[in-house]
């Protein structure tokens, strides 16, 4: 068994949240010859993305309050055995209806890598050292975007979409046997809450009523959906209308998750420095601006990839800051729920990011102009939360955020 506190964990936790990015990076290439395949138009291959957040979202009120109660451990590897048989039966869907159906199926088992892993760096580390920790871990998974749609255009070139999907399975055959032989319980039996329907309710009551949690939640979603804009329509705007190859796209997108990674990298290192709230104020403002820049050029007739990967490679850093630190800022009061408040913040970044990317596929009108005045909406909407619900916080929520971080 790891322990605990050790990299290789931090490392195995990482590669939990990266089941997210993967599921959804890999395949974008692959979207637009999926549609040709499955005889459908990119409405419904679009539509493969926004349910899988969808059921992503509802399984992650589940699955949170569940681990409360039964331990981290066990729900992922339920979890993972469900992404296992969803990701076989998108492999041989025969159909935009069960390529639909695996999808949802995958997302529902799939929520519990990421959730998880975030309620488990809560369980192990005070706030502030997680939000640290959640850097680096973000900067490890940045991997996972950064080759996901380059392994994917290989696959598609020379195996077909289907590979896509049967690589996928593999990636849960390993993590299956990780969790089952190697990783250790990260939640102590005495944090454990009861699973009654009335405590869980309870619990998003109380966090619901939190201005802070609030206040996080909605920056990370607000960003959330920007990056999500940008997988549900980019494909189309950058193969299809620009005339980029799958390779090309992959190439670009390479570029656009190393300004992720970067920004995961800034927000470890100066993490202690700056402090989590200086440091989501430089964030959010750098994706309101780069979003407003791309959605300007796209407005005045700058229909090329320049004017798309540029600016998104700038949001990207601002959201690489801004994902450790407000999901350690929304988690930061709340040890004692950890699991259900790692859920309720999921649950509410991917509806929000949902609604973005089915509103993009339903009004892309074939140039880049509705995913860019998305994105910039995204970047937008999280710099006024910062302002408005974290900057001008009252006095006696910077004193429970205080003490809470010298909680373990």
């Amino acid at each position: 068994m790891l322990k605990l506190t050790s990299p290789a964990t931090v490392a195995v936790l990482a590669a939990l949240t990266a089941l997210g990015p993967l599921a959804t990076d890999m395949y974008l290439p692959a979207m637009p010859e999926m549609a040709e395949a499955l005889n459908t138009g990119p409405d419904q291959v679009q539509l493969t993305l926004s349910l899988y957040m969808a059921g992503f979202a509802l399984a992650q009120l589940l699955c949170g309050p569940v681990s409360d109660r039964f331990g981290r451990r066990p729900i992922m590897i339920g979890g993972f055995i469900l992404f296992l048989a969803a990701s076989l039966l998108c492999a041989f869907a025969p159909s935009i209806e069960w390529l639909l159906t695996g999808r949802f199926l995958q997302a529902f088992g799939g929520a519990a890598g990421p959730v998880l892993a975030r309620a488990a760096v809560r369980d192990i580390y005070a706030p502030t050292e997680a939000g640290r920790v959640l850097s680096y871990m973000a900067s490890t998974m940045a991997m996972a975007p950064a080759l996901a749609p380059v392994v994917g255009a290989g696959l598609l070139m020379f195996f077909g979409w289907q590979s896509i999907f049967m690589l996928l399975s593999l990636y849960a055959v390993v993590m299956l046997l990780i969790l089952a032989l190697l990783m250790p319980e990260p939640l102590p039996a005495e944090r454990r809450q009861s699973v009654a329907p009335g405590v869980i309710l309870a619990n998003f009551r109380m966090l619901l009523t939190q201005r802070s949690f609030v206040g996080y939640t909605l920056i990370n979603a607000s960003g959330f959906a920007g990056l999500f804009a940008f997988l549900s329509g980019s494909s189309f705007v950058l193969i299809e209308y620009m005339g980029l190859s799958p390779l090309q796209y992959g190439i670009g997108f390479t570029l656009i998750v190393a300004g992720f990674f970067s920004g995961t990298l800034f927000s470890g290192r100066y993490s202690h420095r700056l402090g989590r709230d200086r440091l989501l104020l430089l964030a959010t403002l750098l994706c309101a601006l780069s979003g407003s820049s791309m959605a300007t050029l796209a407005l005045v007739g700058a229909h090329q990839p320049w004017a798309v990967i540029g600016p998104h490679i700038v949001f990207l850093f601002g959201f690489g800051i801004v994902m450790p630190q407000s999901m350690a800022g929304a988690l930061a009061p709340n040890p004692q729920c950890a699991g259900s408040a790692s859920s309720l913040f999921g649950f509410l970044q991917m509806t929000i990011a949902a609604l973005g990317g089915a509103l993009v596929g339903q009004f892309h009108d074939g140039t880049s102009r509705t995913m860019a005045m998305a994105i910039a909406l995204g970047g937008l909407v999280a710099l006024g939360a910062y302002l408005l619900l974290i900057h001008r916080a009252p006095e006696r929520i910077n004193r429970t955020r205080s003490a809470a971080d010298r909680q373990p």
